[in-house]
């Protein structure tokens, strides 16, 4: 098997980007990449660590990440697991990515920058509006934006991603209460944990 262990060689196999790809990107939110940020629900949080990389998926109403100026995004951090492996990163290394996504968009938008991690009050109570019950998070990622730019929508095609007739049918893929007995030999999860995990999820979801 041959490996690409040099930029050298690297740079060989692949043609210089066109035009496009390199124009695109800036150090600040232009009006539309704004536009991108505020239709999008979705977004999946890069971290890195002493243990190594992350990605996490981050969702909630569009524009649930805020704008807070050109160069500064604010992330709130939602209800989840406690795992929290993504603030530990952040906490030992700034160094973040988001990868917003829009459905039924080709397009999605890159963001790499640095961010911090704020339970400031007042920001806290920010966030803490109707379309999430009057729930403040408990923590706010300030991210300062190095570079942004939308990526081209090959990936989502080839994927078909948005095209309802090419859903999976859940039905036949594993539920988290089969995958959670099978590894702890039944200590945790099976039947009762699927069955009450809809309502655990809506008392649970801001």
């Amino acid at each position: 098997m041959t490996f690409i262990t040099t930029i050298e060689h690297l740079e060989t196999i692949y043609a210089n980007p066109v035009e496009a790809s390199t124009a695109k990107e800036t150090a600040t939110i232009t009006p539309h990449y704004r536009a991108m940020i505020e239709a999008s629900p979705f977004a999946v949080l890069a971290t890195v660590g002493p243990e190594g990389v992350d990605c996490s998926p981050r969702g909630d109403k569009p524009g649930f990440v805020r704008i807070h100026d050109a160069r500064t995004l604010m992330l709130p951090d939602r209800r989840g697991n406690n795992r929290v492996d993504s603030l530990r990163n952040i906490v030992r290394d700034t160094r973040v990515a988001l990868l917003f996504m829009i459905p039924g968009s080709g397009s999605t938008l890159r963001v790499n920058g640095r961010a911090v991690l704020s339970i400031e009050p007042s920001l806290l109570a920010s966030f803490a509006v109707e379309a999430v019950e009057y729930k403040a998070p408990r923590s706010v990622a300030i991210i300062h934006i190095e570079t942004v730019y939308f990526q081209c929508a090959r990936a989502i095609v080839r994927a078909d991603l948005w095209n309802a007739d090419k859903y999976i049918d859940a039905k036949n893929l594993p539920t988290p209460g089969q995958i959670l007995a099978a590894l702890t030999e039944n200590r945790v999860g099976g039947v009762a944990y699927d069955e009450a995990w809809p309502a655990r999820a809506q008392q649970t979801m801001w």
